[in-house]
C-alpha cells in the first residue's frame, strides 16, 4: 500500500472496492494518447463494469477518440466527486459483440446513437484495468469538505490519505 502519513485516514483498497467505485459512478473521464506525446480526455458514461473492474463503454468508431484508441490501448478513467478521486490505468480494445451490445443497451445510449443497438458507428470498448488509485477525505463529503475549509483558514494539513492497488 503506498500512502501518506495520515495513513489512519486511509484504508487497503481493493479490486471490489474499485469495481463499487466505478459501478456508483454515472460519467468518467477517458483519457488516452494521440500521436504518443499529447494526453486528450473526453467524458464517458459507464454501461457495465466486470467485478474485475474491468469497463464497458459504447464509442462512437467514427470519432477522433476511436483513432486515438486504435493507436494506442493505454488509458486511465478517472473520477471525481466531492471528497474523493479515483484514478484507474487500463488498457482499451474494441470488442465486436452485437449480443453485449444488446445486453448493455440502454435509453441513455440512444441520445448518441439514435439509431440504436444496431447503429454502424457504435463500437463497444472494453477497458481492462490493470491499477487503481484512490484519494479520499474522511467522513464523507460534507465532513471531507468541513476538514478541507478547516485545513485552509488553519494552514494546516489537509485531511485525507491516498491507497494504490494493482487490479
Amino acid at each position: 500500500m503506498n500512502s501518506t502519513d495520515n495513513e489512519s485516514n486511509t484504508q487497503d483498497l481493493t479490486r471490489h472496492d474499485v469495481a463499487a467505485k466505478l459501478r456508483d459512478t454515472g460519467v468518467v473521464m477517458l483519457t488516452t494518447a494521440v500521436g504518443g506525446d499529447k494526453l486528450v480526455s473526453h467524458p464517458m458514461t459507464i454501461q457495465g463494469v466486470t467485478d474485475d473492474a474491468d469497463v464497458w463503454f459504447f464509442v462512437g468508431l467514427e470519432g477522433d477518440q476511436a483513432g486515438a484508441l486504435s493507436g494506442d490501448s493505454a488509458v486511465n478513467i478517472s473520477i471525481a466527486a466531492a471528497g474523493s478521486w479515483l484514478s484507474v490505468a487500463g488498457h482499451a480494445e474494441f470488442v465486436d459483440d452485437r449480443g453485449k451490445v444488446q445486453e448493455l443497451w440502454n435509453d441513455s445510449a440512444e441520445g448518441y446513437f439514435p439509431a440504436g443497438p444496431g447503429d454502424p458507428n457504435l463500437g463497444l470498448l472494453l477497458v481492462r484495468t490493470d491499477s487503481a488509485q484512490f484519494w479520499g477525505l474522511p467522513g464523507g463529503r460534507i465532513a471531507g469538505a468541513a476538514h478541507m475549509v478547516k485545513a485552509m483558514v488553519t494552514k494546516g494539513r489537509a485531511p485525507g490519505g491516498t491507497d494504490t492497488t494493482e487490479l
